[in-house]
C-alpha cells in the first residue's frame, strides 16, 4: 500500500546515506553475524575490509574466501596489531570482548573500535571501557544495530514530525530464537543482558532515558541448560509520561519437528493523534514493516511506507557508516560508548528489579 504522498516511502529515509567509506576495517569473528550481516553490508556499501581473524584460522579463511578479504590472521590479537587496520570491527562474545578492546586501544594505528552489545557482562566493566577509550583518545562505538532497522528509523521520523501527537504507550514484543548465540548458555545473565538490550536501547532511541524500570522473569522449561532470566518482561516509565513494554521470549516453541512455529517480532506506538505499528522482519528473513494512521497527516487513513532493504544485513551499513563519518568529520559518532553505558545501566536496573522484586529508578544506578 502506498503512503499518503503516493510514493513508496513518503519522503522518509529508512536507510542512511553513505558519507564516508575510506577507513580500512579489520574484522574479528567469523560467525553468523559477521559472515551474513557485517560483511554483506560492507560489501554493498563498498567499505574496505582488509583483514579478518577468528578463534580458528580455518573459519576465518572460509569467510575471507567468501568475501574476498585479502589478509587472514591466526589470532584476533595479531589482527589488532596489523598496522594496515584503522577500524577494529568486533563480533565476539561479550566475556571476551573487553580484553580485545583494551588491546586495540594500545595500538597507535587503530583509530576506532566497533564493539558488539552488550559491551561487557557488567555495567562496571562497561564504564571502565568508556573511560579507557576516552583516555586513549580513540572512538569506541557500540553496535546497537536495531536503531538502524528501517521501521525504527521511519518510526523515529514520524514521531519527530509530530504525526502521532503526544506519545502515550509503546510496546516491543519478541517471540523468536537467536539460533547463532549458543555461547549464551555459559552466562549467568541471559535474555535481559543479551536480547532485551536491543529493545531497551531502541526505546531509549525513540523516547530518551526512562525514569524507572520494572522487570519480571521466569525460567523457560523449553531450554536444556540452567538459567534464571529466560522469558523477560520489562515495563519502563519515561519523564514524558510514556509507558513502554518490552517482552522477550527467545526460546519460542514448541520446537519439535513438525511443529509450525510463528516466530515474530512486533511493535506498536500509540499517541494522542495517531498510532504506528509494525514488524521486525529478521525472524522470517523479510523486510521490516510499518503502518501508521494520523489524524493530522494522513487524514485518519492507514498508510504503509515501504522499502526493499532489511534489518539483517542492511542496518549494519548504518552502524559502520556512522563510525566512518565520525572519523572523517572529527565529530562524535551517533552510537557513542557513553550513550551505550546508559543502556547498560538500564539493563543493570532491570536485574536489580528482578532480584529485589520492585520498581527501580534509574537514578539509583551510578554511571559516572
Amino acid at each position: 500500500m502506498a503512503n499518503a504522498n503516493g510514493s513508496a516511502n513518503g519522503g522518509f529515509e529508512p536507510d542512511v546515506k553513505v558519507r564516508a567509506k575510506e577507513f580500512r576495517i579489520g574484522c574479528i569473528g567469523a560467525g553468523m553475524i559477521m559472515a551474513e550481516c557485517h560483511l554483506a553490508a560492507y560489501k554493498e556499501a563498498d567499505f574496505p575490509v582488509v583483514a579478518i581473524a577468528s578463534r580458528t584460522r580455518a573459519n576465518a579463511q572460509k569467510v575471507a574466501d567468501r568475501w574476498s578479504i585479502p589478509t587472514v590472521h591466526d589470532t584476533p590479537e595479531k589482527l589488532i596489531e596489523d598496522t594496515q587496520v584503522e577500524i577494529i570491527d568486533l563480533a565476539f562474545p561479550p566475556d571476551q570482548q573487553p580484553a580485545l578492546i583494551r588491546h586495540a586501544l594500545k595500538q597507535p594505528h587503530v583509530k576506532a573500535i566497533l564493539a558488539q552489545k552488550p559491551l561487557a557482562l557488567s555495567l562496571d566493566e562497561a564504564r571502565k571501557l568508556r573511560d579507557e577509550a576516552k583516555a586513549a583518545g580513540k572512538i569506541l562505538s557500540v553496535n546497537q544495530n536495531m536503531r538502524y532497522d528501517q521501521s525504527m528509523r521511519v518510526l523515529k521520523q514520524i514521531i519527530e514530525q509530530g504525526a502521532l501527537g503526544e506519545i502515550v504507550f509503546a510496546q516491543i514484543d519478541m517471540h523468536a530464537i537467536p539460533h547463532w548465540q549458543g555461547f549464551l548458555e555459559e552466562y549467568d545473565r541471559l535474555t535481559l543482558s543479551n536480547m532485551s538490550v536491543h529493545h531497551l536501547d531502541a526505546l531509549r532511541f525513540l523516547f530518551g532515558d526512562p525514569d524507572e524500570i520494572t522487570t519480571l522473569t521466569r525460567k523457560d522449561p523449553r531450554t536444556t541448560f540452567d538459567h534464571s532470566d529466560g522469558i523477560v518482561v520489562s515495563t519502563l516509565r519515561f519523564p514524558s509520561g510514556v509507558l513502554a513494554l518490552s517482552l522477550e521470549d527467545v526460546w519460542s516453541g514448541p520446537r519439535q519437528e513438525g511443529y509450525k512455529d510463528d516466530q515474530h517480532i512486533t511493535w506498536r506506538v500509540e499517541g494522542t493523534l495517531g498510532t504506528a505499528k509494525g514488524t521486525i522482519g529478521w525472524p522470517t528473513g523479510t523486510a521490516s514493516t510499518l503502518s501508521y494512521a494520523s489524524a493530522t497527516t494522513t487524514g485518519g487513513e492507514w498508510v504503509s511506507p515501504s522499502w526493499e532493504t532489511m534489518w539483517f544485513p542492511h542496518a549494519f551499513i548504518g552502524v559502520m557508516e556512522q563510525l566512518q563519518h565520525a572519523l572523517k568529520s572529527d565529530e562524535a559518532p551517533a552510537l557513542t560508548v557513553a550513550d551505550n553505558v546508559k543502556t547498560m545501566a538500564l539493563i543493570e536496573a532491570g536485574y536489580r528489579s528482578i532480584a529485589e522484586g520492585r520498581t527501580v529508578r534509574l537514578s539509583e544506578i551510578a554511571i559516572d
